[in-house]
């Protein structure tokens, strides 16, 4: 029997793996509701909230369905994960109800968990540490608007949190430069860096958002307060610099894109000229979690569609 494929980390990845799911996503969404591509028909997925969302839940209860396969969600409330019994246990029960676990909760530490005691394939939705899905999403979004992401430019600016952490996982497998801007007080950590420059990654970063914007092929932000976080006032002084708008663009290629993972606090980290106008590509972007979710259930199932 092979062993159980989870989809927990984007480093946990090769970069061949990466790019077959990527083509798988292309594929499925090209071609969406061909009967070829009912790969999970007769089985079940459990989809875990700790906490509500409307991209996660929707993109996969619908790519689910539309890969021939029954979602049942599950709340934290409903289960009280890790307090009402072992993760351990919750983990070998629910597999022998299901066949897959997708989880969205704040502690990656419960999610390997989780993924440790299971018995069939465990997605990481979103925790504190990472956002795999949505990163694929963003890179398949990227390059339907721009081309090959490999030997390209990405600027983030704003605060260091899960989704940059999947960004510099994936220039570490994909071979695309990022150009990260923090204040110093919200910087990355130095070891999520120095493990992606072990393996080849390009990284820079700067206190300066218009250095790293400058010349880039895509610029990225995100909400500046986020689940979990207690220190609201004190992030909004330290990252107002960091705010995309038309002024900040002007330093990117003229036909560079914007992404932002949604929801967006608009007049905090981006304006609405930049996130209603023509470089802007969060609505493709939301819409490509749908997609390349159905590539990552397929690849953790051994099913990739070409």
């Amino acid at each position: 029997m092979s062993a159980v494929r989870h989809f927990l980390d984007i480093s946990d990845l090769s970069g061949a793996d990466l790019r077959a799911i990527l083509a798988s996503a292309k594929a499925m969404k090209a071609r969406r509701g061909a009967a070829e591509d009912r790969i999970l028909a007769g089985k079940n997925i459990a989809l875990v909230f700790e906490q509500p969302s409307l991209r996660t839940r929707m993109s996969f209860e619908v790519g689910i369905n539309d890969l021939g396969g029954s979602p049942i969600m599950v709340t934290g409330k409903e289960i009280e994960l890790g307090e009402r019994e072992a993760i351990c246990d919750t983990a070998r029960v629910l597999s022998r109800f299901v066949d897959a676990i997708m989880i969205r909760a704040l502690s990656h530490d419960l999610v390997s968990e989780l993924a440790r005691y299971a018995g069939v394939p465990v997605i990481n939705g979103l925790t504190k540490k990472s956002h795999p899905c949505q990163v694929l999403a963003d890179i398949m979004t990227f390059e339907e608007r721009s081309g090959p992401i490999e030997g390209r430019t990405i600027a983030w600016t704003g605060d260091s949190n899960n989704v940059l952490a999947s960004w510099v996982h994936a220039s570490a497998k994909l071979g695309f430069a990022m150009k990260i801007a923090t204040p110093a007080e919200l910087a990355p950590a130095d070891v999520l860096l120095a493990a992606a420059r072990r393996e080849g990654a390009q990284i820079s970063l700067t206190n300066d958002p218009r250095e790293a914007v400058d010349g880039s092929d895509c610029v990225i932000t995100d909400s500046w307060v986020s689940m979990g976080d207690s220190d609201r006032e004190r992030r909004l002084e330290l990252l107002c610099p960091y705010q995309v708008n038309a002024d900040l663009m002007k330093s990117a290629k003229a036909d560079a894109i914007f992404l932002h993972c949604l929801p967006a606090h608009r007049g905090e980290e981006v304006t609405d000229e930049i996130i209603d106008g023509p470089q802007s590509a969060v609505y493709d972007e939301a819409e490509n979690r749908l997609h390349a979710q159905k590539g990552v259930l397929a690849w953790c199932f051994d099913a990739l569609r070409a």
